[in-house]
């Protein structure tokens, strides 16, 4: 399920037909959902959206219908936002930045100017590094406050802050696929936002137990069987779980490592597995369920 057909998208399909998967591209722009409505033809949906709304509310109807989708609208909801994110990663212990949000921006100027500068704000969902600031003085963060006020939409009121870590002009980001870390790339830029699509590089990272141990914890956390975990390393070396993206894009990864890191087929792997199990429950007289993550995980394991 996607409204765009990006690098990854054509990846996974091409997984899929290579895995023998009877697949068809569905768009959640054109998808029609009722209450009390019928399963679709579909066993299982791999939903790569890329609009978060769409993606979270396709993902409730199908599963309301009574079909499988990866990732679950819980994992879709508590991706698509980044306080969520923090409150769940920080019940399952796993090290993240110091974060604070505040109900208004008034209050948000007056607890930044408190606790003192730098400090980075972000709005609740967006991807791709839009909207995200780093305050280094009161000036900066009275004409960020100031604009997002403005904003007509109330959850842009809401101001999500996390601590600046010193980071060697990197972060991480770590694709999990059914609770295996599958490979991981450094994302380096001269700016101090490092996102592939503000034109940061990409280059082969070690996947070392303490990586892999903290991206599929943080995976876990979210109940994402599929998950791309940022994660920073301050000048220490301690790592630090930023967030976590459902609709993982990976061509960066892969391509930094040369074909010796395959993502879309560890997907199209899950997403065979999955079919097969829809399938003989089906096949059994059952109709198919939606089952939660950790359901979904142990059962394709």
């Amino acid at each position: 399920m996607a409204s765009r057909i990006r690098l990854e998208e054509k990846r996974i399909l091409q997984a899929l037909e290579a895995r023998g998967v009877p697949v068809v591209h569905l768009d959640p722009r054109r998808l029609e959902l009722t209450v009390g409505g019928a399963a679709g033809p579909w066993s299982v949906v791999l939903n790569r959206e890329i609009s978060a709304t769409r993606a979270r509310y396709a993902a409730l109807g199908l599963e309301a219908a009574g079909t499988t989708v990866v990732n679950s609208a819980a994992a879709t909801g508590i991706c698509g936002d980044k306080w969520l994110t923090s409150l769940a990663l920080h019940r399952a212990g796993v090290p993240s930045p110091r974060t604070a949000l505040s109900l208004t921006p008034e209050a948000a100027l007056d607890a930044v100017h408190e606790g003192g500068y730098p400090v980075v704000v972000k709005p609740l969902s967006s991807s791709w590094g839009r909207r995200v600031s780093l305050l280094r003085d009161h000036d900066a963060a009275e004409a960020v406050m100031e604009h997002c006020a403005a904003l007509p939409a109330p959850q842009a009121h809401l101001i999500y802050r996390q601590e600046l870590i010193d980071k060697p002009g990197r972060d991480i980001r770590v694709v999990v696929v059914d609770g295996r870390a599958v490979g991981a790339a450094y994302r380096t830029s001269e700016s101090w936002r490092t996102n592939v699509a503000r034109g940061a590089r990409t280059e082969p990272c070690p996947l070392t137990p303490e990586l892999a141990g903290a991206a599929v914890a943080a995976a876990r956390a979210v109940d994402a069987v599929i998950a791309g975990v940022d994660v920073v390393e301050d000048r220490e070396g301690r790592l630090y779980v930023l967030e976590v993206n459902s609709g993982v894009e990976f061509a960066g990864l892969e391509a930094s490592h040369q074909g010796r890191v395959d993502v879309a087929d560890a997907i199209a792997a899950l997403v065979a597995d999955a079919h097969r199990l829809a399938s003989t429950r089906t096949a059994g007289g059952c109709a198919p369920a939606a089952p939660d993550a950790a359901a979904l995980e142990g059962a394709v394991r």
